[in-house]
């Protein structure tokens, strides 16, 4: 039974506000279609214009490359001259240099008004955010992508989520996302997430990420970037990549907010505007614990085996991590974090690497073309399925860990020991993944002609091979060597349109 309080307290949560308000919105956005006093209607002959709804312009490197291989697939797929993209980005100049011939717009930290003037000038919404419907971050990132998606379905266009993740959600934004994705389409990287998002009845395709083509700098620059850090280019380089896994989510709170413009506190778990990371005793010390069971791991490894130590932080966030986890090193580890190195460089400097530890999905996924032996210490489940479609069951443990520093232990000593058959491994998913992606490329164009029946589809076959961006040679090179190993796609035939 929902009491008096219980209504005040939603009245007075964030988070709840703000779903209330992009649903208002979207209703407006249905109206605004039906009176068709809607700006923009794609017809033959125009470029189709595309809203790229995600998490770019915070130094995050695993945003950035996916969306950066989404864009070149979308090229790929639907023709360049057909398309004319726009990307959302929270700070222009943080993802400036990535994303060529793309415009980029600035997203304000409250979004709907900004939303329902936006998305009218274009002809669809993809959302790129690998985790995108989930609060395990935010959510407020979540509200606005699939805010962004039930925007674009209540005027009738392309609302696409593309290579997206499903998991645990707060009653609210549940309730948000099964109101308004239900005209979506959402092509998901794992099954889980499928099943997540089928509960609430939204329309889901298989696929994957989209990190998997990406062309970084090329290997000698990684290794330069590692020598003027001090490797001697002969040791084996021990990358950890560590992250806060205890300060999510990220919520707005007008109190700590107040605090800070008046006392200067809570800067270090301040995010942005009035969202700030959680923060308690329980959290710190959790935080603590795993720091010093990566630190006791790699320290001990370090004694027994001669390696070289480094510390990547895929996103600016992760400086904070690697500069608390530096100084439980027993030798200082030079630190190469996104603040400072763009995604060309810092996935180079991964694919230097001879051992890798990883909190971050992204690190892993996108030193796997580079066949280096990974391991994850996960915070949810994006590492987890990951490991697990890898054949690798056995090399990832939880942020929680009982005896942390034990098991990863272990766990570096297999990485080290079984170097050459885990890298075996890994070459043989990349290509399975690379599979997966091009089929989504497939059901991609698809429901572009569904929502647009006249827009022009390229004289292709219809097979995965061809609905991929163009493969750099690491990539090719495991194609060749890995064929895929599942039964050929039973893609509907050319001219037959699916999820009618």
């Amino acid at each position: 039974m929902t009491t008096p309080l219980d209504l005040l307290g939603n009245a007075l949560d964030a988070d709840r506000l703000l779903q209330a308000t992009m649903g208002a919105f979207i209703e407006g956005a249905g109206i605004r279609q039906a009176l068709a006093l809607d700006p923009e209607r794609w017809k033959p002959g125009k470029p189709l214009k595309l809203l790229l709804a995600g998490y770019v312009g915070t130094r995050n490197t695993g945003a950035d490359v996916r969306v950066e291989e989404m864009i070149r697939q979308f090229r790929t797929v639907l023709g360049d001259e057909h398309l004319e993209l726009t990307i959302m980005t929270v700070d222009k100049e943080l993802s400036a240099g990535y994303f060529r011939a793309v415009r980029q717009v600035t997203l304000p930290v409250v979004f709907p008004k900004f939303l329902f003037d936006e998305c009218p000038k274009h002809h669809g919404v993809v959302a790129c955010e690998g985790s995108m419907f989930k609060s395990k971050f935010a959510d407020a990132l979540s509200t606005m992508m699939a805010g962004s998606l039930g925007m674009a379905a209540a005027e009738g266009k392309l609302s696409v989520g593309y290579g997206a993740e499903a998991g645990q959600m707060s009653p609210g934004l549940r309730s948000f996302v099964e109101r308004h994705c239900k005209r979506s389409l959402v092509l998901c990287r794992n099954e889980p997430s499928r099943r997540v998002l089928e509960d609430l009845g939204i329309r889901t395709r298989g696929g994957t990420d989209t990190a998997w083509t990406f062309e970084p700098a090329p290997q000698a620059r990684g290794a330069e970037l590692l020598r003027a850090a001090g490797w001697d280019g002969r040791a084996k380089v021990l990358v950890l990549c560590p992250i806060n896994p205890f300060w999510w989510p990220v919520k707005p709170d007008l109190w700590r907010a107040a605090e800070r413009r008046l006392t200067g506190r809570h800067g270090r778990e301040h995010y942005r505007s009035i969202y700030f990371h959680h923060k308690s005793t329980e959290a710190d010390r959790q935080y603590a614990t795993y720091l010093d069971g990566l630190a006791a791991a790699a320290n001990a490894f370090a004694r027994e085996r001669p390696v070289f130590p480094i510390l990547v932080g895929m996103e600016q966030l992760d400086r904070l991590a690697c500069e608390d986890l530096a100084p439980k090193l027993a030798t200082r580890p030079p630190l190469f974090v996104s603040d400072e190195h763009n995604m060309y460089d810092l996935v180079s400097v991964l694919r230097n690497c001879s051992l890798m530890v990883s909190s971050r999905f992204h690190a892993i996924v996108t030193s796997m073309p580079g066949r280096v032996p990974s391991a994850g210490v996960t915070m949810d489940e994006r590492i987890r399925n990951l490991m697990n479609d890898r054949g690798h069951s056995d090399l990832f443990l939880e942020v929680t860990e009982t005896d942390l520093a034990g098991k990863l232990l272990a766990i570096l000593h297999r990485l080290d020991r079984e170097a050459d058959r885990i890298a075996e491994d890994i070459g043989r998913t990349v290509p399975r993944q690379l599979r997966l992606m091009g089929d989504m490329g497939i059901d991609f164009v698809d429901e572009v002609a569904r929502v647009y029946p006249e827009f022009p589809r390229r004289d292709v076959p219809r097979s995965w091979e061809h609905h991929l961006p163009e493969l750099p040679p690491a990539v090719q090179g495991l194609l060749g060597r890995y064929p895929p190993d599942f039964e050929a796609s039973e893609k509907t035939p050319k001219g037959q349109l699916q999820h009618q």
